[in-house]
């Protein structure tokens, strides 16, 4: 027994240091974690950005649009619908209700441990916008996306 243990461990060594075993995923957070290091960049978030409050907005609306149209809503309203870790629900998840830092810069969990720049999307550019900012949704709802507008 004690023999396999060693073969089982030397051979996850092995997988570990030759990077075979899939890197550790982010999980989301919520912006309050964002908020101890970036305090200043969060405070104007929180003051000029509509996505603060993103919430709001499909809320008033849930009464005239199908369970369905609701959660569609989800994917730019809210931090991380439909994916490991992020929306749910009001009651299950309320920190990622809004339409937070981790929309942008992707799940927060890996660089809040760590405080390594490379644990999270620093640089933005349109392309990471686009997700949501798409042509379709332009049209759709008659916004202009705006590079940094309301954002740090």
């Amino acid at each position: 027994m004690g023999y396999r243990f060693i073969v089982a461990a030397g051979c996850l060594a092995i997988l570990l240091t030759a990077g075979a075993l899939p890197a550790q995923e982010g999980t989301y957070v919520g912006s309050e974690v964002c908020k101890d290091c970036h305090q200043e960049e969060y405070d104007r978030f929180m003051k000029y950005s509509k996505k603060a409050d993103s919430f709001k907005s499909i809320k008033k609306m849930e009464k005239k649009l199908t369970p369905e149209e609701y959660r569609e809503c989800f994917e730019c309203h809210t931090t991380g619908y439909g994916q490991k870790g992020g929306f749910v629900s009001e009651q299950q998840t309320p920190e990622l209700k809004d339409t937070g830092c981790e929309v942008c810069h992707g799940p927060g969990s890996l660089h809040a441990d760590s405080e390594d720049p490379d644990d999270i999307i620093g640089v933005l550019t349109m392309e990471n916008c686009m997700t949501c900012h798409n042509e379709e949704r332009v049209n759709a709802f008659d916004f202009n996306p705006l590079l940094y507008g309301g954002a740090h």
